[in-house]
């Protein structure tokens, strides 16, 4: 079994792990498990004895302390699964040796092509080993990267145990990319104080705050009647439902927003003429300006539902995740610590607000804080997406000097 972290991440990203967001089970595809039981295989054979695979597809992992003293339990976090919005199935890594500067045609569909103008990004990786797909399907490093660059640093400390290290652990989880990677996750079990999540992208940027998260659902019970019959009579849902999204202010859309500018975002729309359904994502980064945009929509759906007096509607808001910002900064020495391990690894350490959220959203209120490292992929969810050898071996570095910090300062 060959171990450096580009050997992994091309084992891992040939393994289909796509989650399904119409499935309701955990994992919601079955498939995620395959990958979960080759990391269990991994980790038992660097030595970490106690990895197992529970029911729902999650893995956990022990990498004893080596010393004495008290020292904080850890813990890093990857998820398994790859995104539904482009297919994971089939994946055949490519590897850019050496890369020269410029553009990358991908070899299998030549349509594809990773820009330079629109990754400037690349201008930073002269010289570096580039993994892309072969333009056919999504690569995978979204966040298999992350897990690979985890194993890495554990096969490392434990080939080297002069290392001083307090308890690690490890949490691979499922259905992140469908929003449900914490839902199944054993906080007790799993014993950490501190997490991180293995999730980012650029090196050396540390994501600390993600977007606070609302979904809307609205159902619309139109006026349904012959065509034939119907002035006067008919209130079509489709075209109820259809003003709604037109009425939509333009200026709160993910395509004309950015930084800390939240949006409300229609994901879904479907019906007949008797009924229909929207379904919405609301981002923000404070709970405020989540309630202003849930108040602008409903507001939105009144005012057109006053049109169509036979009509009905319902307006459902759940919660997704919040601001992990609440929480780290109660907790300041898990930033800090991470920001002293990123310049010992000779990066400058950036913080960062994630326009998304990551498993360390959910597991920061369950009681976890935990806060996002890079993995120095790019373009994810798309087949357009690459990564970099010596970013990923830039990645292991900072786990084991993050390790050797907190041992440090306990």
């Amino acid at each position: 079994m060959t171990d450096t972290v580009l050997d992994r991440l091309l084992r891992y990203v040939v393994i289909d792990t796509q989650s399904d967001p119409n499935s309701p089970t955990q994992p919601s595809t079955e498939k995620q498990k395959n990958l979960g039981r080759l990391l269990v295989e991994e980790l038992l054979a660097i030595g970490l004895n106690d990895a197992h695979l529970d029911e729902h597809g999650n893995v956990y992992a022990t990498l004893p302390a080596n010393v004495d003293k008290p020292v904080p339990v850890i813990c890093f976090c990857s998820h398994m699964d790859t995104a539904p919005d482009f297919t994971g199935t089939n994946v055949k890594p490519q590897v850019v040796r050496n890369y020269a500067g410029g553009d990358i045609r991908l070899s299998g569909d030549t349509s594809q092509v990773i820009r330079l103008a629109n990754n400037p990004e690349l201008k930073d990786q002269i010289g570096h080993d580039i993994v892309t797909t072969d333009g056919a399907t999504l690569l995978g490093a979204d966040d298999k990267a992350g897990i690979a660059e985890i194993m890495t640093a554990l096969q490392f400390l434990t080939a080297n145990p002069e290392i001083p290290h307090g308890t690690v652990k490890v949490l691979f989880t499922t259905d992140e990319e469908i929003g449900r990677g914490a839902d199944k996750v054993d906080l007790k079990k799993l014993g950490a104080d501190f997490g991180y999540t293995l999730d980012g992208s650029t090196v050396g940027e540390i994501e600390d705050e993600t977007f606070s998260a609302d979904g809307v659902d609205i159902a619309i019970s139109g006026v349904a009647i012959h065509p034939g019959t119907a002035k006067g009579k008919m209130e079509n849902a489709i075209k109820i439902a259809a003003e709604i999204v037109a009425r939509l202010p333009k200026d709160q859309a993910p395509e004309t927003t950015e930084g800390r500018q939240g949006f409300i975002h229609p994901t879904d729309i479907a019906g007949s003429m008797e009924g229909a359904k929207l379904s919405f994502i609301i981002r923000d980064f404070d709970d405020k300006g989540l309630a202003e945009k849930e108040a602008v929509l409903e507001e939105i759906t009144r005012a057109v539902m006053t049109f169509y007096p036979g009509s009905t509607y319902t307006f459902a808001v759940k919660e997704q995740y919040r601001n992990m910002k609440v929480v780290l900064d109660q907790h300041p020495q898990v930033v800090d610590h991470l920001i002293e391990a990123v310049k010992r690894v000779g990066l400058n350490p950036v913080r960062h607000s994630i326009r998304g959220g990551t498993d360390g959203s959910r597991l920061s209120f369950m009681g976890l804080p935990c806060p996002n490292i890079y993995t120095g992929g790019h373009a994810y969810h798309s087949p357009l997406e690459w990564v970099s050898r010596q970013d990923m071996e830039k990645a292991v570095e900072t786990i084991v000097e993050l390790v050797k910090v907190w041992e440090e300062q306990a």
